[in-house]
């Protein structure tokens, strides 16, 4: 235990007009004196929204928060920050993710905080309060929200954001009825949660187990299970004596912990948005890490979690096939077993007992779903400073093939000609979207998995390769390369890539070229022009400002590196 004087002893312990002032008006809550008098008091960072149906649920896991804390001895205080609903914000949550992280981050510092609970579900609600708490180094635990139940209608189960895709594919080809797809939709969502999928959010609650961030096993329960509220409870226990112990977020957040992180997220199959979350995330701890980690550390590694959408199974099954700690145990040789965790102990003594209780869903190390899944990091005269593709969800028959580029300049060029019966295109070509990287859009929308041309799917064909400086939704599937870098808005060589150009993509080689001569890259060069700035006050222009690329995880440049954790600010009277 630590004898380290608590930071909110500054506000409460103070017996002059500041300390009269805290203590007096948070009483009109009803609080009595003796929570003022020393105990820990714990910040319960709620993302809470009515505009985030994924954590709109998030209110009754903070009251579960409390009772943990108030039974530990504790103080909770609940408070809100920015949340970020993906399925309503506009342009895209990416753009607002390092603003949540701010708001986290200033939100800890300035009040009496001693430790934090951090309540997150949607996708970018974990990585941007992950950011923000980071930035300020106290003791932290994730609570996040858990997924859907399974979605099903009409004998079909159906995977949340995966099955998005498919549905509405139906419908453009007249497959499905638009009763039909009303019916679908409504049985999708068909609970509390997020995406039943291993989509950004899932993959979000598995990189904060890994990471030891979250109690053993809670990244796969469902929203709407009572375990999931029991985890909240015993998660308020544990930051109480976490203050105790004053073990901070950079006794757990270590370069074995990332490390474990990257090898995990490739057996699980997760969204290809991690990549971009754990380099802002390591970026703002201190630790190095850097894009070609990722290829390093996991590219060789295989898929074990049979889920959508590089399987077929949702997380329900998931959870009760055993969850993370059933991988962990599979992975144990090579993963860093001694790595620390929010408990207090290993993720060895965490999943000594893990038993596997379905192999379909969770398979054995020697008897993968495929034998190399991680991410595959690409380089080459189309991405200089690398691209990625998520190998487990595309055609294997395209992981090497030359293409006819067949360029849209921007998203509105895209949905302009993208079904226009006269588009000239086969599937054998790439199809190529500019302006859709962190500054063109701006915030690096999801559509880097955009869909293909009508003529096309009346062929019966759904894959094709596609190419990018965008992200994809972890929900989606497909021959789709992202995050290229530097994106076409600051010159790219993306930029200059023209419809007819012969363009290779070679996952094997960890390539991606464009078959155009360096003397025509530099006369196309000198007609390119930037376009003008997407807006010239606010929070957008700091973000235009300030946003560094896709390959260093499209943070701020002014966050990168911590901020001087928690120092007590001056009083405000």
């Amino acid at each position: 235990m630590t004898t380290k004087p608590r930071r909110s002893q500054t506000w409460f312990g103070d017996f002059g007009t500041l300390g009269f002032t805290h203590r007096s008006w948070l009483k009109n809550q009803g609080y009595p004196d003796d929570m003022f008098d020393g105990r820990p008091v714990i910040g319960i960072c709620n993302t809470w929204s009515e505009l985030t149906p994924c954590n709109a649920h998030l209110r009754v896991l903070a009251e579960y928060v409390k009772r943990g804390v108030y039974e530990a001895g504790g103080f909770p205080l609940e408070f809100p920050v920015m949340s970020l609903g993906e399925v309503l914000m506009r342009p895209t949550t990416m753009l607002f993710r390092n603003l949540a992280s701010m708001d986290v981050e200033e939100s800890i510092r300035a009040n009496p905080l001693d430790g934090i609970v951090l309540l997150t579900g949607c996708d970018k609600t974990t990585p941007s309060t992950v950011m923000g708490a980071a930035s300020v180094n106290l003791p932290t635990l994730v609570v996040n929200g858990g997924p859907m139940l399974d979605g099903s209608s009409r004998g079909r189960m159906i995977g949340s954001g995966t099955d998005l895709w498919r549905i509405t594919d139906e419908l453009r080809l007249g497959q499905i009825s638009l009763d039909d797809y009303h019916d679908y939709e409504s049985c999708m969502s068909r609970s509390d949660g997020h995406c039943s999928t291993m989509g950004t959010a899932s993959t979000m609650a598995v990189m904060v187990e890994a990471l030891g961030l979250t109690l053993p096993g809670a990244a796969a329960i469902p929203a709407a299970d009572s375990r999931r509220r029991r985890l909240a409870w015993l998660s308020g226990r544990r930051i109480v004596q976490m203050v105790e112990e004053d073990l901070t977020l950079s006794h757990i957040l270590t370069r074995p912990a990332f490390e474990n992180a990257i090898k995990l997220n490739a057996a699980v199959g997760g969204s290809s948005n991690f990549v971009i979350h754990m380099l802002a995330i390591a970026g703002r701890i201190g630790v190095d890490l850097s894009l070609d980690d990722f290829d390093r550390l996991g590219s060789e590694l295989p898929l074990l979690v049979n889920l959508m959408p590089s399987g077929e199974y949702l997380m329900e099954e998931f959870f009760e096939a055993g969850g993370l700690p059933v991988v962990i145990q599979a992975l144990r040789e090579h993963l860093h077993m001694d790595a620390l965790t929010v408990n207090g102990k290993t993720h060895a003594e965490n999943t000594a007992s893990a038993q596997a209780w379905n192999h379909e869903v969770i398979r054995p190390l020697d008897n993968p779903l495929k034998e190399h899944a991680g991410l595959a990091v690409l380089r080459g005269n189309l991405a200089p400073n690398g691209a990625i593709i998520k190998p487990s969800a595309a055609s294997t028959h395209l992981l090497e093939h030359t293409g006819r580029a067949i360029v849209f300049e921007d998203y509105d060029d895209y949905h302009a000609r993208i079904d226009d019966p006269a588009l000239d295109v086969s599937a054998s070509d790439i199809l190529v979207l500019k302006q859709v990287g962190p500054k063109g859009y701006p915030g690096m929308p999801e559509v880097g998995n955009f869909h293909l041309p009508k003529k096309i799917l009346e062929q019966g064909i759904t894959d094709m390769i596609r190419i990018s400086d965008g992200r994809m939704s972890g929900t989606a599937f497909g021959t789709v390369v992202l995050h290229v870098a530097p994106e076409s808005a600051v010159g790219g060589p993306l930029a200059l890539v023209q419809t007819g150009d012969q363009i290779t993509l070679d996952v094997g080689n960890r390539s991606l070229h464009l078959h155009v001569s360096d003397d025509e890259l530099v006369r196309r060069r000198e007609g390119w022009t930037p376009r003008p700035a997407h807006a010239e006050r606010g929070y957008v222009k700091l973000y235009l400002d300030h946003v560094m690329g896709a390959d260093k995880g499209a943070d701020f440049d002014f966050l990168v590196g911590g901020s001087g954790g928690a120092p007590i600010l001056k009083g405000n009277h």
